[in-house]
């Protein structure tokens, strides 16, 4: 595939969402962050409504100012265009059941997650616009980085074009939000879901699991509990190694490593034979998570997710990752070193 197309300011025009009654669903880490900054950029206070239930949420949106309603169907029947920032698990009872129905026919959709527009878990009028406004950055630093005048990275798609403008609006708020300031990557609630879910399902289940057996692997010749758990995590190099990553390039940030560990990284890396973890790879993301089998597993159990102990699903498998042997340690090393870990 070709290089994505890359939105900046100049390719936005605020005009077009000027005068647009903007809802937002939801004022959590994102919502706050990009109400926030759509504010700032100029979109009148009164044209802004978040729609939420009562808890702290609120009151943290009212402290900053907004109209708030806890009535969803109300505040859908007023959006020109409302952005849906609750959980994915969330979305679909509380769109289908009482936004759409109350939806202006040319209202504009925003989804900062591509889960439930590619598995056509949501109801739109084909008249109405849906597009995708995704940071790939958390709601605090979409926020922070907009106050210091700079940008995040973004992505951005035009999933139903009702209206013939969809673009036009996607990326007005792309904009607003401080988006395409560095730019906003041009993708697709495909692109955005594989990704996400593909990271979620297969990178990172094997990187708990190697740590898990590489903890193990190092217990067995008498390391200890504490010096295993500082040397793998919990001094923060990895966090560190990451973040250098991120600024100067995943090969290049080695060059901060001594020499013994530039060799032993490059070297043992390209003596790995990739060809088994590949096809692992390929069978997570297209017997899983395209063909939308984990979708309908997740579906299964999402109204057990709301449960308390140890009938909540998730409470399980936490249960099962402490149990282990690294696990296990960690708790120790935790408990032992409580009071220097606070400094």
């Amino acid at each position: 595939m070709g290089s994505a197309k890359i939105y900046y300011d100049s390719d936005a025009n605020p005009e077009d969402i000027k005068g647009k009654t903007i809802v937002f669903f939801g004022f959590g880490n994102q919502g706050a962050a990009q109400a926030q900054n759509l504010r700032d950029s100029g979109i009148p206070n009164d044209n802004i409504i978040i729609a939420n239930r009562e808890d702290s949420y609120v009151a943290d949106a009212k402290s900053k100012g907004f109209t708030v309603e806890h009535d969803f169907a109300k505040a859908a029947s007023l959006a020109d265009i409302i952005f849906l920032l609750v959980p994915d698990q969330v979305q679909p009872r509380l769109f289908n059941e009482l936004a759409a129905p109350k939806l202006k026919a040319d209202a504009t959709i925003v989804v900062a997650s591509g889960y439930n527009v590619y598995f056509k878990l949501l109801n739109f009028k084909p008249t109405q616009d849906v597009v995708m406004v995704a940071p790939r950055m958390i709601g605090s630093s979409v926020r922070s980085l907009y106050e210091k005048g700079k940008g995040f990275p973004c992505f951005v798609s035009v999933e139903q074009d009702g209206s013939g403008s969809a673009l036009k609006t996607a990326l007005a708020l792309s904009r607003a939000i401080g988006a395409t300031k560095t730019g906003a990557i041009e993708s697709s609630v495909k692109e955005e879901t594989a990704m996400d879910l593909f990271a979620e399902q297969g990178l990172w289940p094997n990187i708990i699991m190697l740590f898990r057996e590489a903890f193990s692997v190092l217990k067995e010749i008498g390391c200890s509990d504490e010096a295993l758990c500082y040397e793998m995590w919990m001094s923060k190099e990895p966090a560190e190694i990451f973040e250098a990553a991120a600024e100067e390039g995943f090969i290049t940030q080695l060059k901060h490593h001594s020499s013994v560990s530039q060799y032993g990284q490059l070297a043992g890396a390209l003596k790995l034979d990739g060809s088994t973890a590949r096809a692992h790879f390929k069978d997570i993301l297209h017997n899983q998570v395209l063909n939308g089998k984990f979708q309908k597993e997740f579906s299964a159990i999402e109204a057990d997710l709301e449960k308390e102990g140890s009938e909540n699903p998730l409470n399980q498998l936490y249960e099962k990752h402490y149990a282990s042997e690294l696990g296990e340690a960690e708790k120790r090393v935790r408990a032992r070193l409580a009071e220097a870990l606070k400094q």
